[in-house]
């Protein structure tokens, strides 16, 4: 009974000696062939398998933002929303992988903790340039990267680029807004820090939305990103000290410490400081 669907599906394609299959397109061979565990343990597996999923999702995140950034500086503000709005939903299902993760416990994950060495998340460069292109800039990062020439190059160059916000912020001079010109020509190598000239134009655009409808779903837009990206944080957190609670980390930060640190931070602080004003 179970093969008469297949028998009348005629049309099948069954005959691939020349052709490219599914698993060609994708490179599957190469894919599913890179999960390597350094150790016997049955649970090293999934904390290969979850990081390579999240690395997945983090270039797609890299991906759309530059698309959106670029969109942005040409005024096609539209054609940025569908790519802002895919890179929330992205950090939904990298927000849902640390429920997985969690499964993993601290007796199960010392098994193989010792395989890592000094190799741990803190490292990932496509982390780091998600981060760069969002603003937040820490120069002292990019030594990790100098091994490889290539990626440093890459990471050096979003890192001295204008972020998301940046150019979200020109996109307000460009609509009129009188906005500091030191902000404008700033060192996009550093981390963006508020500006009350910003914030008056924001609160100008959310006082009046029907006028400003675009910049309004941008504003929008940017707030979902950082409010998906602070969960994704809180979860990390939690997720890392619940398995290894406050010990150092495998990179050499203070690990829980050091991610509790980052939550306080704010990729586009005077989205949130209007909303006590509107």
């Amino acid at each position: 009974m179970s093969e008469k669907p297949f028998k009348n599906e005629k049309d099948i394609h069954t005959d691939f000696m020349d052709d490219m299959t599914y698993g060609d397109y994708l490179q599957l061979d190469q894919l599913l062939s890179s999960q390597k565990r350094l150790s016997g343990h049955h649970d090293e597996m999934l904390f290969i398998i979850i990081h390579h999923v999240s690395e997945l999702w983090l270039k797609l995140i890299i991906h759309e933002t530059q698309a959106a950034i670029t969109a942005i500086q040409q005024d096609e503000l539209q054609a940025s929303f569908k790519m802002l709005a895919r890179v929330s939903k992205i950090q939904s299902q990298i927000i849902q992988a640390w429920d997985v993760l969690s499964t993993l416990t601290p007796a199960e994950y010392m098994e193989f903790r010792d395989k890592l060495g000094n190799a741990s998340g803190f490292q990932s460069d496509q982390y780091r340039l998600v981060e760069f292109v969002l603003g937040y800039k820490t120069p002292h990062i990019l030594k990790i990267y100098k091994k490889n020439p290539e990626l440093y190059d890459t990471l050096l160059k979003a890192y001295e680029q204008p972020g998301l916000y940046d150019v979200s912020i020109q996109a307000l001079a460009r609509n009129g807004f009188a906005i500091n010109p030191d902000v404008l020509n700033r060192d996009f190598s550093k981390t963006y820090q508020g500006d009350s000239s910003v914030e008056a134009a924001w609160l100008e655009v959310y006082r009046n939305v029907d006028e400003h409808w675009e910049l309004y779903q941008l504003a929008e837009k940017l707030v979902d990103i950082e409010d998906w990206f602070q969960q994704w944080r809180f979860r990390h957190m939690k997720t890392v000290e619940r398995i290894i609670g406050h010990k150092q980390g495998t990179g050499g930060s203070s690990g829980v410490g050091y991610l509790k640190q980052v939550l306080d931070h704010y990729f586009f602080p005077e989205l949130w400081n209007i909303r006590t004003k509107i």
